[in-house]
């Protein structure tokens, strides 16, 4: 009774949007969960995970450029979804993009503390004013989204999961 095309199209646009909200661990995902990235397809998906066979565990998202047929455009697009646990820059494990890098080096550098020291920090980051960080690339709205990143990064998007509590009697 449904059309089974429009059904598929439907469910692989739901797949994609969740993908993209939480994000993939390039150095876990299958191929099949990396084409579901926005900016990857399936040819691409598995150039990464054969280029981390072959290479180990990637160390940081600019190595990503590395992988075959991994252009600059499916580069910006999906580096944003991608992430990079315990790698080289620890930015590359959040949702921040990495041409909004110089933001957040500009946050730590006017703090004058290390990067790492300051993702999480909900304490600091909140009396962060994102227009003192805003330019001409980056206005405050963009600002304020690297704040929020860095405050909880990787976080997960789905509500606290609350389970039953049973008594006795």
């Amino acid at each position: 009774d449904v059309d089974q095309n429009a059904l598929a199209r439907s469910l692989d646009g739901v797949v994609e949007d969740c993908v993209n909200a939480v994000g993939v661990d390039v150095n876990m995902a299958s191929a099949a969960l990396l084409a579901r990235v926005s900016g990857l397809n399936s040819a691409v998906a598995n150039n990464i995970v054969t280029y981390r066979d072959e290479h180990g565990r990637f160390e940081s998202r600019t190595q990503l450029k590395k992988v075959p047929r991994m252009g600059p455009k499916a580069f910006e697009q999906a580096a944003g979804f991608l992430r990079i646990s315990d790698g080289k820059n620890p930015l590359d494990a959040s949702s921040v993009h990495p041409e909004a890098y110089p933001v957040a080096e500009r946050i730590a550098a006017k703090s004058g503390r290390p990067l790492k020291s300051l993702i999480g920090d909900k304490a600091f980051l909140s009396m962060l004013q994102p227009e003192s960080f805003a330019d001409e690339q980056f206005g405050v709205p963009t600002v304020t989204d690297i704040i929020a990143e860095l405050v909880k990064p990787g976080r997960d998007p789905r509500p606290e999961f609350k389970t039953a509590n049973f008594m006795d009697g």
